[in-house]
């Protein structure tokens, strides 16, 4: 198979990363890619928002799938016009996507069938918005409305934190947000994959999205993560499926958008019984990097049976183990990150089936690997045990050169 990966980060590298294991791909191409990408695949100059432009391509090259990372593409129709023009693509559709893009339509849906989840309101102007977080009080959650990387929640401890908050969100340009009481109990992400008809479960993280260590300071995109997570228990998953996603799923299709590609639910549990936080329509970042180290090159025929609607046929296998992932972040991230620091010891790294490390916001400038984003490097191990897959990883961190980069040193403290 030729097989097209669209994205550029450490999901995307580990996407390709797990598709390459897989003798069933015979070309592998990215796009737009990173340098750790071009390591295992070829790497085209390609802008993934414009459907004509990959549909294009797609023909050129003779591709039989293309994997849709990142949301950005899945909200704008890329999906949509790669089906049109009668490609096999993993992705959902540009409706099936709002899901992801916009909090309103899915707390909407989470209304019409009747999935448990925050009590909420939903402003399209500041002042109600201001006043409603005024007369709630505090702790309280504070959603854009829109795409946002993962970035787009603030939980306000205060009421003045909620009003700050309101006010970036508005002042950046969204025209409406979701204001949502604050859930008590043990966040984790429950990943499935559905092919418009069947839904398969496909694995359980738990991610650590403060940049601080203890889970304290500002949200980011993700600072590490580990699978399995030991809170999403068969009972508590099956619970999430029959209460949540199922219903869900029927809902997207009695509207006319039937569900196809991987469905992550981030959940939050107490006493058992699970809520839904937030749908994302694409797999997690760094979530995605623990899950393909476990799955292996499975994870094509995962990937490829949900794009034929062949789910039924299909189970995940996983070995009895664990996988956890540190992100090494640019200094000043989450907020204005320090762009080109010079990364070393990178090609002293292993590259097996137990440890790797994916890049995610990486350069080459004159033959050398430099930072260029917030998320750099995700490195990432396996092991029997959740903490020798953490000793694996940090034991990897500690050999990379990169004096501008920094990173938790607690990832996996809450299952350790």
């Amino acid at each position: 198979m030729n097989i097209l990966i669209l994205g550029s980060g450490g999901r995307e590298h580990a996407l390709a990363w797990a598709v390459k294991q897989n003798p069933k791909c015979d070309r592998l191409i990215a796009a737009p890619g990173n340098p750790g990408i071009a390591q295992l695949a070829e790497c085209a100059a390609l802008d993934i928002l414009d459907g004509d432009a990959v549909a294009g391509f797609v023909g050129e090259n003779a591709i039989d799938l293309v994997i849709v990372g990142p949301e950005a593409p899945l909200a704008a129709g890329v999906a949509d016009r790669l089906r049109g023009a009668g490609v096999l693509v993993f992705g959902p559709s540009q409706e099936a996507a709002r899901l992801e893009a916009s909090k309103g339509f899915t707390k909407a849906v989470c209304d019409a069938c009747g999935a448990p989840t925050a009590a909420y309101a939903a402003f399209s102007d500041l002042a109600p918005a201001r006043a409603y977080v005024q007369a709630q009080g505090a702790p309280i959650v504070v959603k854009a409305d829109g795409l946002a990387a993962g970035k787009g929640v603030t939980v306000a401890q205060t009421v003045p934190e909620g009003l700050a908050a309101l006010d970036a969100i508005f002042a950046d340009g969204n025209g409406s947000v979701v204001i949502e009481e604050c859930l008590q109990g043990e966040e984790a992400s429950f990943f499935l994959l559905c092919d418009g008809e069947q839904v398969l479960p496909l694995g359980t993280a738990q991610d650590h999205k403060r940049v601080g260590e203890g889970d304290t300071g500002p949200n980011t995109g993700g600072m590490g993560a580990y699978s399995p997570a030991p809170v999403l228990s068969e009972a508590v998953q099956r619970r999430a499926l029959d209460e949540i996603v199922a219903p869900t799923l029927r809902e997207m299709a009695r509207r006319g958008a039937p569900y196809q590609g991987v469905l992550y639910a981030g959940l939050i549990i107490a006493d058992g019984a699970p809520k839904l936080i937030e749908y994302n329509v694409r797999f997690g970042d760094p979530e995605c990097q623990v899950l393909m180290m476990r799955l292996g090159g499975q994870a094509l025929d995962l990937i490829q049976a949900c794009a034929e609607g062949r789910l039924s046929e299909m189970e995940a296998h996983w070995a009895d183990d664990h996988a956890l992932t540190v992100v090494l972040a640019a200094q000043g991230y989450p907020g204005t990150p320090e762009k080109g620091g010079v990364i070393g010891g990178l090609g002293d790294m292993p590259e097996t089936s137990e440890a790797m490390v994916f890049h995610a916001g990486t350069a080459e400038r004159d033959g050398r690997i430099v930072a260029n984003g917030g998320r750099v490097l995700n490195v990432t191990a396996r092991g029997a045990t959740l903490q020798e897959a953490r000793d694996r990883a940090y034991a990897m961190v500690d050999r990379i050169e990169a004096p501008s980069l920094f990173c938790r040193r607690d990832i996996g403290w809450r299952a350790l």
